[in-house]
């Protein structure tokens, strides 16, 4: 009994090997050689403002709200001096700003009374501070702190598990996966990899055609090309 709750427990198995994943990583990073965060920032408190920002926004708008905002906030001690009220007007065009301010505000609160203003440099730290998940924990470890990260956010997701490097819904499952396959020294350069192609190549609708792994795609052969065959057959009149 404990044994078969122990194997529903168990993460699913990826359709790729760890070999076959490393190869695929490693086409996709010759195909996005510079993939990096899109976020603008200069140290931790400014990366994890600007992430907290970005759920549910592009990085586009975080930036073009961010100047202002550090501008008038420079550390967490002016964060958390600020009132919601005040911060929701700032932020508004974000989305879900209500919601951001209360999570700014108390974060910066938490980091100043309980880390000495100074953001936290380990993910249990990080993730208890009000607004922040994993995802963003990892964010802020892998591009501003220096730890390994690997931020799985819905990019990741989608184009992981169509390519089969991948196989969950879950973001935690996901990052164990592909962490396990990749030393961690490249977890963040991974994750911003396929960020990058999941928001240039494997959009929801796909662009295979310009894609530098589409002979190892399990959705590509599974789905595209079998919709393909089909539709070619239909089209030709016997």
């Amino acid at each position: 009994m404990a044994q078969l709750s122990a194997k529903k427990k168990a993460d699913p198995r990826p359709l790729k090997t760890t070999a076959e994943t490393r190869r695929i990583l490693d086409a996709l990073f010759t195909q996005h050689p510079n993939a990096d965060t899109e976020l603008d920032f200069k140290n931790a408190y400014q990366l994890l403002v600007a992430t907290i920002l970005s759920a549910q926004c592009t990085d586009v708008r975080v930036n073009q709200v961010t100047p202002a905002l550090f501008k008038r906030y420079p550390d967490a001690g002016a964060l958390a001096r600020a009132s919601t009220a005040e911060l929701e007007p700032q932020i508004q065009s974000t989305g879900f700003f209500r919601a951001k301010s209360r999570s700014l505000v108390g974060m910066a609160t938490d980091v100043v009374e309980q880390h000495g203003g100074k953001v936290p440099e380990t993910m249990d730290e990080l993730v208890r501070l009000p607004g922040v998940g994993r995802k963003t924990a990892n964010v802020v470890l892998g591009h501003a702190i220096g730890v390994p990260g690997l931020p799985v956010d819905r990019h990741v997701l989608r184009v992981a598990n169509r390519i089969g490097i991948a196989k969950s819904d879950d973001p935690e499952v996901v990052e164990r996966q592909l962490g396990s396959a990749m030393p961690p020294e490249r977890w963040t350069q991974a994750s911003d990899t396929l960020i990058l192609h999941g928001r240039r190549i494997c959009k929801p609708k796909p662009l295979c055609g310009q894609c530098a792994v589409r002979p190892h795609c399990h959705y590509y052969k599974t789905v595209i090309a079998k919709a393909s065959k089909g539709a070619a057959g239909k089209a030709i009149p016997k």
